[in-house]
C-alpha cells in the first residue's frame, strides 16, 4: 500500500496546492523596560560599599514609590572591582568601584517621562531605554497568527480558483520554521540613555516619551486538497 508521503504532490483526483500564509500587523506597547545603573567609588572598600549601599536604596525607594505603575523590579548584577594605582611596582589598589544593575519594568506610560527624568538626577545615576514591548501574553500575538491563518486559505483559495477548483480538506498547518531552524529574533528599539547633568536640586524638565509602536509578524506554511482543476 503507498503511504501518503510518497506522493506529496496529491493526485490527478486530489491534487495538493501549498502555500505560505503571513502578517504583519502594528500595536501600541504594553510595557517599557528601563535599565538602571548605580555606581560608587571609595579610597577604601568599605566607603564604595556603603555609597553604593546607599544610592542603591534610594533608587528602590523611588521606583517603589510609584506603585501599580511599576509592573516589576529587579536588581541584576552587583559589581565591586579594586582599581590598581598606575606604575607601582607592587600591586597597591588606589580606588574602588562599585556598580549595581536594576532592571524595571513599567506598565503605565504617564509617569514614565517624570520617573526617567527623577531617576537620571540622582548622584551617579544613568539610565537605559525605553524598551517598548509586548507582554509575551499580549493577545496582539494570537490576533497576528490567526491573521496569517486566514492568508493562508485566502491565498490556496485563489490559487484553486484559478483552476476552476475548490479546497477540499486541510493537510498540513505549520509555523515557518517549526520543522528546523527559527527565524531570527526581532531586533530590539534603540535605547536612549540618561545621565546626570544637573545641578543637585535643581528643577528638571520632564520627559514627553512618545511610546512606539511593536510590529509582530506571524508566518505559517499550510498544505490542502482541492478539487480535480477544469483544464
Amino acid at each position: 500500500m503507498t503511504s501518503d508521503h510518497a506522493i506529496p504532490y496529491g493526485t490527478p483526483d486530489a491534487p495538493r496546492v501549498a502555500v505560505r500564509g503571513e502578517a504583519q500587523l502594528e500595536f501600541d506597547p504594553e510595557i517599557a523596560r528601563l535599565g538602571i545603573t548605580v555606581k560608587a567609588r571609595g579610597t577604601d572598600r568599605q566607603s564604595a560599599l556603603n555609597d553604593l549601599t546607599k544610592r542603591n536604596g534610594q533608587v528602590l525607594e523611588l521606583v517603589k514609590g510609584y506603585g501599580e505603575a511599576v509592573e516589576k523590579l529587579g536588581t541584576g548584577a552587583f559589581v565591586i572591582n579594586p582599581e590598581l594605582a598606575e606604575r607601582s611596582r607592587r600591586e597597591r589598589v588606589r580606588s574602588y568601584h562599585g556598580r549595581v544593575r536594576i532592571n524595571a519594568t513599567v506598565c503605565d506610560f504617564t509617569v514614565l517621562g517624570e520617573l526617567t527624568t527623577r531617576l537620571s538626577d540622582l548622584e551617579l545615576t544613568s539610565v537605559d531605554g525605553p524598551w517598548w514591548a509586548l507582554r509575551p501574553t499580549s493577545a496582539a500575538h494570537r490576533r497576528t497568527r490567526q491573521q496569517a491563518v486566514r492568508e493562508a486559505v485566502t491565498r490556496a483559495r485563489e490559487y484553486a480558483g484559478a483552476l476552476g477548483a475548490e479546497l477540499v480538506s486541510l493537510v498540513e498547518l505549520a509555523d515557518l520554521g517549526a520543522e528546523g531552524p527559527g527565524a531570527p529574533a526581532a531586533m530590539a528599539s534603540p535605547p536612549m540613555a540618561f545621565g546626570r547633568g544637573a545641578a543637585p536640586g535643581a528643577a528638571q524638565p520632564e520627559l514627553d516619551l512618545e511610546p512606539q509602536s511593536q510590529t509582530v509578524e506571524a508566518r505559517v506554511n499550510a498544505r490542502f486538497t482541492m478539487s480535480p482543476p477544469a483544464l
